[in-house]
């Protein structure tokens, strides 16, 4: 869902993309590799690219490049396919019983488009209220952090931290909402450096207006030490 804010929005997709789910599509056999022979194979990779490219690898810079591509993508911005790296969100007893929403503000995004393979940066705003659970304020920036580093589209990643919050926390009482620059319109293309994203996802309470303008209400609020 797009939200009407004080920020810039503009769809980066373009005319090809086409929504499928919000489960990141996965081949069947995506795990019969173990990450050391996606890094041999990647490496293969990259490295036929920059010779195609015209690069000479023998060069000082450039011979480790296709190896420091490859453990980028398999150990850092695309961790996030491996459900073995899934963070566990331990949960407690809301005991002092808080019944208003909790706010998890500014929390930073960095992920990939899937669609050019360039970086997503922004902030998520993470919202809840309790039924009688709540999750280590750290884990909902683990969250954001897992689902974000694997090839993404904004949309579907603010779905899947609502859905992990909602399954983690038993409630359908949450709310992302994510504000980021797609390199993909910013540094090519349209080449529009100003503009930004907005993408939301209200759960349960959350659907409801004066709920959602208190969320809004919430994270326009100046934070200071």
């Amino acid at each position: 869902m797009k939200i009407e804010s004080d920020f810039n929005d503009i769809d980066p997709i373009g005319d090809d993309h086409i929504g499928t789910s919000s489960d990141t599509p996965l081949r069947a056999d995506a795990f019969k590799l173990s990450d050391q022979e996606k890094i041999e194979s990647i490496k293969t990779d990259v490295k036929h690219i920059l010779e195609t490219l015209g690069l000479d690898l023998t060069d000082d810079s450039l011979k480790g490049t296709p190896n420091r591509v490859a453990k980028m993508f398999v150990n850092e911005i695309f961790s996030g396919l491996d459900p073995n790296k899934k963070p566990s969100a331990s949960t407690f007893d809301n005991k002092y019983k808080y019944g208003e929403m909790l706010v998890e503000k500014n929390i930073t995004v960095y992920s990939t488009c899937e669609h050019h393979l360039l970086p997503i940066v922004g902030r998520a705003h993470i919202a809840y209220i309790s039924n009688g659970t709540v999750v280590g304020l750290s884990k909902m920036n683990r969250i954001v952090d897992y689902y974000s580093k694997r090839p993404q589209v904004q949309e579907r990643l603010t779905i899947q931290i609502v859905k992990e919050l909602q399954k983690v926390l038993g409630t359908d009482d949450v709310a992302c909402i994510i504000d980021a620059k797609h390199l993909c319109v910013n540094s090519r293309g349209i080449r529009d450096i100003e503009s930004s994203t907005v993408t939301s996802e209200f759960g349960g309470k959350f659907s409801e207006k004066e709920t959602r303008r208190e969320l809004l209400d919430y994270i326009k609020l100046e934070t200071k030490f």
